[in-house]
Parts: C-alpha cells; structure tokens; sequence
C-alpha cells in the first residue's frame, strides 16, 4: 500500500510537470501547425492577387495594342507627307483616341527620322528628332513587333506626367522602314489600381519587362533621372511558384508569385511582406496564449492542491487501514473457518460410510448378500466424494472440462422427468425451448449438474410446492456487455431457472454463490450447488445472472457462448457397462504414487492385460525408447515431479512413437487452463470398467496375442 502511495505521489508530481511541458509541447506543436496554416493562406491570398493584376494588366495591353493597330490602319497608306498635310484631321482622331482610354497618355506617329508626323497631345507636332528613345531605335534595324519601352519622364519643356512606351514599326509593302507608332502608358494608371486592392499591410504589385525593370509598382518607389531600377533578375518569371525574395529597391523581404502576359514582354507580380505573414501568425499564437496561459496556471495549482489534499488523505488512510486490518485479519480467519469447517464435515461423513463399510466387510460369515450392499456403499460414497470435489473445483474454475457441442434444448426436454422427480409431485414444471436448436460447446456432465443443482435450489425456496419455469432462449449479449473482442459471434444462450419461492434478500446477493454459504439449517445442504453454477459458467466463457423479489420468487439465468452445429453428435457414454477383458494389451502405467499405480495394475492384470509400472516420466521414456514395440497404450498421470505426464505425452509424440496415450488426473491447473491437446482423459476417482473402457477406445484395433500362462505385473 505504501508503494502505491509513494507511486501516486510521484505520479502527481509528473503530473505537475506535464502540467507545464504537456500545454508547452502541445503550444510548440500548434506553433509550427499554425505557422504552415498562416503561410498556406498568405501564398492563397498572394496568387487571388497574382490573377487579379495579372487579368487587369493583360485586358490594358489588349485595349492598347488594339489602339496602335487602329491608328497603323489610319496611316498604313499614307505618306509622310500625306501625313503632315492631314495633320490637324488626325491629331483630332489621335486625341479622340487616347482620351477615351484613361491608361493612354498621348499616341504618336514618327517618320523614319525619328520627327514627329502627327501627336494626340500637341498640333502641330514639335520639331524634335526622337530616334534616341529606346521605343524607336528597336525598330530601326528589325521589327521588335509589340515594344514595351522602359519607364521614361518627358523632355523638357514639357514638365508631364511619367510614362513607359508601347511601339509598332511602320514599314512599307516591301518591308522597308518606314517609321514608328508610339502609344505612351501611365505607370500611374496600374499604380492606382494596386493601390485599390493592396489595402492589406504588406500588400504588393509590379509590371516589369521581362528584364527586370520595372513599369509600375506598388508601394511605389522613388524614381530617379538615373537608369530604371531591376527589382528581381527576368529569370523569376518564369517560375510558377511562389519565391521568398529581398527587393534590391527597398530592401524588403518578401513572398512572391508572378505571371506572363502572353503575346508582351512583360509580367506581373504579387506578393506579400514576410514580416506581415509573421505578425498574421504571431495574432493568431497571441489568441492562444491568452486562454492557453490561465488554463496552464489554474491546472497546475489544482494539481498542487490535489497533491497536498492527497498526501493528507494518505495519513489519514493509513490510520483507518491500521483498524481495518484487524477486522479483515477477522474475516478471512471466519471465511477459511467455513469453508474448512463445510469441507470437513462433508468429507467426514462421507469417510463415515466407508469406514464403518470397510469394517463390516471384515466380519467372518458375512452373508453374500450384505457384503455386496457394504461394497455398493462404499461405491457410492466415492462417487458423492467425487462429485463433492468436482463442486469445489468447478466453483474455483480449476476443474478439466471435457467440452463438446451439443443442443441445450434437447438437454433439457431430456432431464424434464429427472427434474420432476427430484422436486417432487407437488410442484409444476413448465418448460419453453425455441424451435431452432441452441448449440454450445460446454461440458455436458457440468451443465446437467448445473441445471440440478437450480432446479434443486428452486425446490428448497419453494418448500417442495409452486411453479417452476425452466426456459431456454437466444441471447445477444450479457446483462453486463461484454467487450467485442471477447463477445461470440453468434451471441449466447440463456437457460433461466424461475421459482415462486420466497425470493432473495438484496443482502445476500453478494455471498449466494460462496461455497458452503446456505441458509438451510445443519443437515440439510451443502451450500456448492450453486457455487458450481458460477465455476461453470465462468469456465465455459458464460454468466450466471440472477434476479429476485421477496415474496415473489428468484430466476437464474445461466448465459453460455452459442455455437454453430456440430458435425457428429455426441454419443451415450457406457459408463456403466462391464469391464473389457485385456486380451494380452500391454501398458506401461506411469504413476508417482505407489498404491495408485499397484491397485490400477493389478486391476487390470486381473482382466488380462499385460502391465509394466515405473514411477516418473523419466524411466517411461527410457523404457519406450529401448523397447515401445512391446507396449500397446501408455497409462500417466499428469500430476507428478519433474516432468508431469502432459509434457512426457508431448515429448512421446515429439518423438514419433506412435503409442496411445491416456492422461488421468483429479485436478491440474495446467490441465484446467491449457486443456489436454488432443490427449484422452480419465477423471481419477475412476473406476476399472472406466479404465478399462477408455484403453479400449485408444486401441481399437483387436490384439491377435497369445494369453499369458499367469497375470503378471512388474515393477520398474
């Protein structure tokens, strides 16, 4: 007990510890969950931007490319000078054009000088040669096709708004150069835009070219006279995941994802500050921490608490154990004492009969007449003391079963008349059994003796007058379940003993199955009837249930696992009948004990069987080995010193020597747990017609020997 004590201390003090470590683990683990949920998000939300700005930018470059094949058509078969003479004509269209779209700043169409024919923001056009802007020399020697130029501010005098270039090449039918179209875009346009949709902190957007410079951005950075800056190299986008980079232009880490445009130099890009994925996942840890550190403080005090209440409720448990040991040293001295007391007087007056039978049998001129009742007595006797002892063992679930299928419907319609005559005329016998059988797989002899020993019961409640029910149903499952794994497939079946008697006090329900309990006056029970109902059932996998009412009777159910059918039926047993000459059979009779293993020998030589007796299994293996030809069964018993008779079977069988083999024993724990394996049984007290009998079974092939001159017997 004080183990114990010290073991739930310690066990508490841990319990502290995993008070505080547990919630600390279980916050790290949530920490690094959450951290990957919080990232998951914020690369969601990054690519729901990316498509937004990346459908925005592609449906501006469509309307713009849209724009510079429009004015291409207005131009294609004009000359320069066509061009100049028109000038005011198309300056109007030009400037209608680009006022209609807000993203356009101005359009312009140049000779193959690089001097301005016609501009949407100026009539007439400004003598100025353009051809050193990058969005005109990229189509002086090849047509580039769609040219996006990179971010420039306007030359002086004109002080405007900043802009990057969408060109085409004017070229004449044979392919000449001839000039350029020009559409300048306001970086400010898409700058608005990301503005618009970037109201998350840490939101962010750009237009680049495909080398890196950058068209728009936001935030925005400064612009500067010098060249435009490169915010990622032009590899980056051609990547689809999404990457964790640091922006040379403001020096910010940041995760981003980007896209092409198709059919333009250019992509787009979106992302987010790692520093705002981290102050999302910090928020989100925060919320946690301010229910998860009270809950972590109060459990600990409340464990500090229970252990200081616990370790005050061990004093004081010690001091009432020091009383209550007394008491219980009290009870089990009153227990032992009865049973004790129930064992002797019942072996007593069993040994009565056979001793005052025994000395009747010596007197001289005994007629023959009363010397076969004397031994008849006897006989019986040793039969209740069998049955005695099989009543304890069944009760201690230590008894060797010899379980076999059979129909517990059949059983019972079949004991009805034995039923009714231990009960007696005076009380009524109902029985109910299903149409269907009801197989289990059960010691048949201890289920009858079960069923009696109701039946029996039933009666004295009933002081040999009522109405006794005896029926069998299915069931599927035990009053009090049992786990899956343990339940039959196929469930149980119930046989219920119901009597109108005088019922069960509730407090007796507790001792009605101890052995030798019984509220029968001296003389006129045992009290191991029903605690062989409870041993069987236990040990065939059962439940003895019971239920009453004062006044109104008592039902015990006895629940046993149902099975499928049997292929062959059980047979009668001759139990009875006489015993069967040896006919020269030779066994070798392995007993430790020596008066049992002469009067089994010399039993059976007087029938005419050859025997060899040794006392241990170590001296029968040497005689099967140097001879087993000459022996025809082997006779052990299984409990002995050394080696018992079950481990000398499974060494004979070990060996291939291909003998019979008879176990017999009158207990065995091994026996009771582990079964026979496939080993013949005798029960001891056994008789020589039983003994004889079940050599006969295990050697059914007729010996074809000569018969002895004279029995003989010897001892090894």
């Amino acid at each position: 007990m004080q183990t114990a004590q010290r073991k739930s201390l310690i066990m508490l003090r841990w319990m502290m510890v995993a008070s505080l470590a547990l919630p600390v683990a279980l916050f790290l683990v949530a920490a690094y969950v959450s951290y990957g949920s919080t990232c998951e998000e914020a690369d969601r939300d990054i690519r729901r931007s990316l498509d937004v700005v990346h459908e925005h930018a592609e449906k501006v470059f469509e309307t713009i490319d849209r724009s510079l094949s429009e004015i291409d058509e207005i131009v294609r078969d004009l000359s320069d000078a066509e061009i100049k003479a028109r000038e005011q004509a198309l300056h109007g269209r030009l400037r209608q054009l680009s006022d209609t779209l807000p993203q356009m700043k101005s359009a312009w169409v140049f000779d193959v000088q690089g001097r301005p024919l016609v501009s949407s923001m100026i009539y007439p056009a400004p003598d100025m040669i353009f051809a050193d802007r990058d969005y005109f020399s990229a189509h002086v020697t090849t047509n580039a096709g769609s040219f996006v130029g990179a971010a420039l501010t306007p030359r002086p005098p004109d002080h405007g708004a900043a802009f990057f270039s969408v060109s085409r090449r004017r070229q004449s039918a044979d392919g000449r150069f001839t000039g350029v179209i020009q559409a300048s875009v306001l970086p400010d346009y898409f700058e608005h835009f990301y503005a618009r949709i970037g109201r998350a902190p840490g939101s962010y957007f750009a237009l680049r070219r495909f080398d890196g410079l950058v068209l728009a951005r936001f935030p925005a950075a400064q612009r500067s006279a010098g060249p435009p800056p490169n915010d990622v190299p032009a590899a980056a986008a051609d990547t689809e995941q999404l990457v964790t980079e640091t922006s040379p232009i403001d020096g910010l880490e940041r995760r981003v994802g980007y896209q092409r445009l198709a059919g333009f130099p250019v992509y787009v890009s979106a992302g987010l500050e790692t520093a705002t994925i981290r102050d999302r996942w910090l928020g989100t840890m925060g919320r946690h921490l301010i229910f998860g550190i009270p809950a972590t403080a109060l459990l600990v005090v409340f464990l500090a608490m229970a252990r200081r209440r616990t370790e005050r409720f061990y004093i004081e448990a010690a001091r009432r154990l020091e009383a209550e040991d007394a008491l219980r040293h009290g009870q089990r001295m009153e227990a032992l004492g009865q049973l004790t007391g129930g064992v002797a007087h019942d072996f007593n007056n069993l040994l009565t009969v056979i001793r005052a039978s025994a000395d009747l049998l010596r007197r001289a001129n005994l007629p023959e007449e009363r010397r076969l009742r004397y031994i008849d007595a006897i006989s019986d006797t040793v039969a209740r003391a069998s049955k005695l002892t099989s009543q304890l063992l069944a009760f201690a679930r230590r008894q060797t079963l010899k379980p076999e299928v059979f129909d517990i419907s059949r059983s019972v319609v079949t004991l009805r008349d034995m039923v009714k005559t231990l009960v007696g005329s005076r009380i009524e016998i109902v029985t109910s059994v299903p149409d269907e059988p009801c197989y289990v797989n059960a010691d048949a002899g201890q289920f009858e003796t079960a069923l009696i020993n109701m039946a029996v019961n039933a009666r004295d409640a009933m002081a040999g007058q009522g109405q006794l029910v005896i029926s069998v149903t299915a069931a599927p499952d035990l009053p009090t379940p049992a786990a899956p794994q343990e339940r039959p497939p196929l469930g149980y079946v119930a046989l219920a003993v119901q009597d109108t008697g005088i019922g069960i006090p509730q407090q007796q329900f507790s001792r009605i199955f101890e052995p030798f309990f019984t509220t029968k006056t001296i003389g006129q029970g045992t009290g191991l009837g029903l605690s062989q109902v409870f041993g069987f059932a236990k040990q065939s996998g059962g439940e003895i249930g019971v239920t009453s009412e004062l006044g109104k009777g008592t039902t015990f159910t006895l629940y046993l696992p149902r099975v499928a059918p049997a292929e062959q039926p059980r047979g009668d047993a001759g139990g009875h009948a006489v015993p069967i000459g040896g006919r020269g059979m030779a066994v070798l009779v392995v007993e430790d004990n020596i008066d049992v293993g002469r009067s089994a020998t010399e039993a059976l030589a007087e029938l005419g069987y050859l025997t060899t007796l040794v006392d241990n299994a170590r001296d029968a293996l040497e005689e099967l080995i140097d001879g087993g030809s000459r022996f025809d069964v082997v006779f052990t018993d299984v409990v002995m010193p050394g080696m018992t008779g079950l481990e000398l079977a499974e060494e004979i069988r070990r060996l291939e020597l291909n003998i019979p083999i008879v176990l017999a024993s009158g207990y065995s724990h091994v026996l009771a747990q582990q079964g026979t394996n496939g080993f013949e049984l005798l029960r001891k007290p056994y008789s020589i017609e039983e003994l004889s009998r079940v050599l006969h079974k295990v050697v059914p092939v007729p010996l074809h020997r000569a018969p002895p001159v004279a029995p003989s017997s010897e001892m090894r």
